[in-house]
């Protein structure tokens, strides 16, 4: 309860027995990734239900976060693996089926209708940028370039348009499949990769509907079309993640700083969770404390309001997974404890729609100006739990619920803490008296403590909440 900020991990080869995954989550991971990227859905499938036997045993609730590869454009394979290319060489793209092997002289490019979306003075950027070329005309099905950047260009890169620009739709025919999958492992939340309208959003969320899942969306913010539609994009999804990675690519890393704030303030402001991801922890994977830098970096994300923040290959492949969490959540903490993170934040920007809302806006208010220990929120969904942790408050934020799926969504809420509680037995009047007993018993709240409760008349009815109430314990 000490740590309001949650920390996300990918999955990968460096977490794949018991042990070293009942250290991660034992270390303070509240969030699990797995990156469709990388792996088969044997692999997906083997570790989403490792996840959640290892939870089991350690009596706790961890969300999936499962993450849509997206139409991310890669070039194709190199005769030789991989080829050397020097500052001013002539090198093509192949956008055409079957292109043959690569070598220094071009390469195939995954995505045919590049041609049209490329000038002549366009920049493309391939290898997270390391690679640079300026297109000189395009014949045909080749774009023929220049190289700007001397280095080494291997298979399979992923390919970026600076400024953006590219027409490549959002959710790609691989990811309709893998929603398929994502909705039959009943995966918390779901990443839309490179999603450039609320359209994209909307179609993935048909999709995954259709399919009978129930995850909540996270879109990537990672094109610039996506910033041009920001707060639509944000409106449409219920959650949001800073993707520094390829949005530092198209946008140039000299804007990216203040990018990460506009989009951070953007879902705040509209009451989304939001997570800040991408290299956060980076020299981790192989040095067993982080550069002064990264403590940094994580500190400002913290600063600015971040929900969460997410490691990626720092526990998928590296050498210290456990190590890494533990370091993150010290972070954490620490700038929680410096920055005045428990001052009162501007209340919510909109009025309430519903009755539960206006519930965790009363309490909100209440928590900011009275004098109690803890906030109880009784919900079957986890929404109340959600607005309550859109304020910032000294107090801590005790989510219960009979519903685990709804208790793994809350461990993606900033300082909420989610806890199972059940009466299906009870007496509604026995119910408050009930829920403190409980959180008494996990240790969550002490005697004599005073709480504010919200609650709805009748327990397992969503957006039922209607009540708040002030207890001691």
């Amino acid at each position: 309860m000490n740590r309001r900020t949650k920390i996300v991990a990918t999955l990968g080869p460096a977490t794949d027995d018991q042990e070293a995954l009942e250290s991660l989550i034992a270390a303070g991971c509240d969030v699990v990734r797995i990156n469709f990227s990388h792996g088969d859905s044997e692999t997906h499938a083997r570790r989403i239900k490792m996840v959640r036997a290892v939870a089991r045993e350690l009596d706790t609730d961890v969300a999936v976060l499962a993450d849509l590869s997206g139409p991310k454009i890669r070039i194709d394979r190199f005769r030789e693996g991989r080829v050397e290319l020097a500052r001013g060489q002539a090198f093509s793209l192949f956008a055409r089926e079957n292109p043959p092997a690569g070598d220094e002289k071009g390469v195939g490019v995954a995505y045919l209708d590049l041609v049209g979306d490329v000038q002549p003075g366009s920049e493309l950027l391939l290898d997270d940028g390391l690679m640079s070329l300026t297109v000189q005309e395009v014949v045909g099905d080749e774009i023929r370039c220049t190289v700007n950047t001397s280095g080494p260009l291997s298979d399979r890169k992923g390919l970026n348009l600076r400024g953006g620009g590219l027409s490549i739709p959002g959710v790609s025919e691989a990811d309709k499949a893998d929603i398929l999958l994502a909705a039959e492992w009943q995966v918390d939340y779901l990443a839309v990769s490179f999603p450039r309208s609320a359209e994209d959003m909307q179609q993935a969320r048909d999709l995954l509907h259709a399919a009978g899942g129930t995850a909540g969306l996270v879109s990537k913010i990672e094109r610039t079309e996506a910033i041009e539609n920001l707060d639509s994009i944000i409106e449409a999804s219920d959650a949001v993640l800073v993707a520094r990675g390829d949005l530092g690519v198209e946008i140039g890393e000299a804007e990216l700083p203040g990018l990460q704030k506009r989009i951070v303030a953007s879902s705040l402001r509209l009451n989304r969770p939001v997570i800040t991801a991408t290299q956060m922890m980076q020299s981790m994977i192989e040095n067993p404390i982080p550069t002064r830098a990264e403590v940094l970096d994580v500190a400002n994300a913290v600063i600015d309001g971040t929900d969460a923040v997410m490691l990626s290959a720092e526990t998928a492949v590296g050498r210290h997974p456990s190590k890494v969490i533990e370091a993150m959540a010290r972070i954490c903490e620490g700038a929680e404890r410096h920055v005045q993170a428990h001052q009162p934040a501007k209340l919510f920007t909109r009025p309430a729609e519903r009755t539960d809302q206006a519930i965790a806006m009363a309490a909100m208010v209440v928590a900011n100006n009275f004098g109690a220990q803890a906030i109880i929120a009784l919900t079957e969904s986890g929404s109340t739990a959600q607005w309550l942790s859109r304020v910032r408050s000294p107090l801590p934020i005790i989510g219960m619920s009979p519903n685990r799926a709804s208790l793994r969504k809350m461990r993606l809420f900033q300082h909420v803490q989610p806890l199972f509680f059940s009466a299906n037995e009870a007496r509604p009047s026995q119910i408050p008296r009930l829920a403190m007993d409980r959180a008494l018993a996990a240790g969550l709240v002490q005697s004599g403590d005073r709480v504010l409760m919200t609650l709805g008349d009748e327990m397992g009815q969503l957006g039922g909440t209607n009540t708040l109430k002030i207890l001691v314990v």
